[in-house]
């Protein structure tokens, strides 16, 4: 019967060794428990942006970067389109973390936020662009509403556009020939 007991005890060492109950290889050696992250997401800085959001700083050759590009329309609006590269738009209802190249747009005019963006194309009505000289931003977030940064600087980009009120310009001017107002175009020169 003392074979038996020898047998029933190497199972028992077998079955410890397996499941990693008996303290080989688990626990501080330095490896990531379940559940935990084998690199963290960026580094939170002490600044803020506008709103107070903290500034999460990651390396550069691993950063989103975003770019923006504004066209008028015929209906005086305007038409922003976002080229991203490292980064995906976050659906909504996306849980509330950080997670590497990914989050939402915002976009500002002269440094008031506009929207949320969860996508590359938003319009912008000509109401909410007054005649002048104007920037429109984009800035990316993580989830959890961090803005994403490198070397202390937020990722964005900004376009200048200028709104202008429908009266004549150089290229149409109206004349007089007559008594009647002609007006005369670049092709008519």
């Amino acid at each position: 019967m003392s074979w038996t007991r020898g047998v029933l005890a190497v199972l028992a060492v077998c079955v410890l060794l397996l499941t990693g109950s008996a303290g080989c290889g688990s626990g501080g050696g330095g490896e990531p428990e379940a559940g935990d992250s084998a690199t963290p997401v960026g580094r939170l800085l002490d600044a803020t942006d506008e709103e107070g959001r903290r500034y999460r700083e990651v390396d550069a050759e691993r950063a989103p970067e975003v770019g923006i590009e504004v066209q008028p329309e015929t209906d005086e609006s305007w038409d922003v389109r976002l080229t991203v590269r490292d980064f995906r738009f976050s659906p909504a209802g996306t849980d509330a973390k950080a997670v590497p190249g990914r989050g939402v747009a915002h976009l500002f005019l002269d440094g008031d936020l506009l929207t949320r963006l969860r996508g590359p194309e938003y319009h912008l009505a000509a109401d909410l662009v007054p005649r002048g000289t104007h920037q429109v931003t984009v800035r990316l977030y993580a989830d959890d509403d961090t803005v994403w940064a490198v070397d202390g600087e937020p990722v964005e980009s900004t376009a200048d556009i200028t709104a202008s009120d429908a009266e004549p310009t150089g290229a149409t001017r109206p004349e007089q020939i007559g008594g009647r107002t002609v007006t005369e175009t670049p092709a008519d020169r």
